[in-house]
């Protein structure tokens, strides 16, 4: 059955190169085709690559509007289309080692940046991936607020002396990441990418979805 990972979409090369480097790694890993699909601003949308029976996998941090909404109405209600639970927290791993990867040491402060969204749920889940991170507070690049160049001022503020870390809650590098650039925080860590970790998560919820499809079939 074929996997489709869909993704949010994005209009800066990087992303979508990241994209394709992800799903890369998952047909080197898989038997089944493997088919990158976008939620937004991209071609091909999920609907055009729901052409059969599949699972869908959103490559999401969080399940916000896209995939509560977007990528549902997008399937269409067709019964021979699996949806999965997005990415989501199974990410902080990554984004453990992606700090350690930028320098960051015991006893920075640590501040969580994410995209930001108009959906509860998805705010909560940030919350979460913060707590489990150690980050004492979550800034956003939009969406949401408050923003990080506020929020690393406000923690610079209240732990003179000490280093501010940026941990980006982000799946590829574009304009959202670009602008932790300029947030004023001493080191931002690189956004979770193709990491092997990400792979093992995609192959884990395609392959318990298509266990639990034979077992109602």
């Amino acid at each position: 059955m074929k996997l489709v990972l869909a993704f949010h979409g994005t209009r800066d090369p990087r992303g979508g190169l990241v994209c394709e480097e992800i799903a890369d790694l998952v047909r080197l890993r898989m038997d089944v085709p493997v088919e990158v699909a976008y939620a937004d601003v991209r071609q091909p949308d999920v609907r055009s690559v729901v052409d059969g029976p599949c699972i869908v996998v959103p490559v999401f941090l969080a399940a916000g509007y896209h995939v509560r909404v977007d990528i549902p109405e997008q399937i269409g209600g067709r019964p021979d289309v699996v949806l999965t639970s997005p990415l989501g927290l199974d990410a902080v791993p990554v984004v453990r080692e992606r700090l350690r990867e930028a320098g960051f040491r015991r006893g920075d402060a640590l501040v969580l940046a994410a995209a930001g969204s108009s959906d509860a749920r998805a705010l909560a889940s940030v919350r979460r991936a913060a707590e489990l991170l150690g980050a004492s507070a979550v800034g956003y690049v939009a969406t949401a607020t408050p923003r990080v160049p506020e929020v690393v001022d406000e923690v610079r503020a209240r732990v003179p002396g000490r280093r501010v870390a940026v941990a980006s809650w982000l799946l590829a590098p574009g304009t959202f990441h670009g602008a932790l650039a300029r947030c004023g925080a001493d080191l931002v860590s690189e956004p979770v990418g193709a990491h092997p970790l990400v792979v093992d998560v995609l192959l884990r919820k395609y392959y318990e979805a298509r266990a639990l499809l034979l077992q109602t079939a």
